[in-house]
C-alpha cells in the first residue's frame, strides 16, 4: 500500500504570499502554485511552478506563468523563511 502525499502547494497564492521565492543576480522566481507533489516533480522533467518572475525584461514588475521546475531550483537560491520574510516586508508588490 503506498502512501499518497497531499500537495500542500496546489492553491494558487497571490504575488505577496509565495509559497517561497528563489533568486539570482538580477531574477527573482515568486512560487505561488506547485502542481505536483515533490515525488512526483523529482521523476517528471517537465514538472513546472506557476510564478510570478521579476527579471531584467520586466522592468521592475513580474511576469506570471508556469516555470520549469529545473530551471528555477538550477538557477536560483532558496530563500529561508527568515529572508523571505524581511524580503516580502521590503518589497511589497501592490496589487491592483
Amino acid at each position: 500500500m503506498s502512501t499518497v502525499t497531499k500537495n500542500l502547494c496546489g492553491k494558487t497564492r497571490k504575488v505577496n504570499d509565495p509559497y517561497e521565492i528563489y533568486v539570482m543576480p538580477g531574477w527573482e522566481w515568486r512560487v505561488l502554485k506547485k502542481y505536483q507533489v515533490p515525488e512526483k516533480e523529482a521523476e517528471n522533467p517537465y514538472a513546472r511552478w506557476f510564478c510570478a518572475v521579476q527579471g531584467p525584461g520586466t522592468f521592475g514588475s513580474y511576469d506570471m506563468g508556469d516555470t520549469y521546475v529545473k530551471d528555477i531550483v538550477t538557477h536560483g537560491d532558496k530563500m529561508s523563511p527568515e529572508q523571505m520574510a524581511a524580503h516580502l516586508a521590503e518589497n511589497h508588490w501592490r496589487e491592483y
